[in-house]
């Protein structure tokens, strides 16, 4: 593992508000599926100005409700 993916893996772990580029690493989807994601009504997109971003905490519980 490179040390950008560490320091990418650790930052992830201690922020509040994920970025599109963040989420997609995270889930290991798409950017246009992440998009879609942000902007739905899943209760985890957050938007500042018109930039979206993803809870973290609501995240990781909307991904623990979904899943079997």
């Amino acid at each position: 593992m490179m040390f950008n993916q560490v320091k990418e893996e650790t930052l992830t772990e201690t922020k509040r508000l994920l970025t599109l580029k963040e989420v997609c690493n995270y889930l290991g989807i798409g950017e246009t599926k992440a998009r879609e994601l942000l902007r739905g009504y899943n209760g985890f997109g957050v938007q500042v100005g018109n930039r979206w971003y993803a809870d973290k905490k609501a995240l990781d519980r909307w991904i623990s409700a979904n899943t079997i």
